[in-house]
């Protein structure tokens, strides 16, 4: 389990699976979930086993999330931000017309 040293100083509060989550601001989204307990950030998409943060430098592909709708975000790339809307993926991306082509 992941912890932090200190309490953060500026404090940000954003969402995920429906969950609120108190971040450092400046932390990035993996680290931010890791320090609140998160162990599962998606399921793979051949075999549906969880996956979680491993490089934490955006290499492995194994933080993927939703951010505000958009899928496929690395979440070790990621800063936090007030009132971001995080949710774990599962399975592969959803295919949409339009800019998604």
């Amino acid at each position: 389990m992941f912890l932090r040293i200190r309490e953060p100083v500026e404090a940000v509060t954003f969402s995920f699976d429906g969950r609120s989550v108190t971040a450092a601001r400046g932390d990035t989204l993996a680290a931010a979930l890791l320090a609140a307990g998160v162990e599962t950030f998606r399921d793979s998409v051949v075999g549906g086993e969880p996956r979680a943060p491993y490089c934490l430098m955006g290499i492995c592909y194994e933080c993927l999330v939703t951010i505000d709708g958009i899928q496929n975000r690395q979440s070790c790339l990621v800063e936090v931000h007030e009132g971001m809307v995080v949710n774990s993926q599962h399975g592969a991306r959803l295919v949409t017309g339009g800019a998604d082509r």
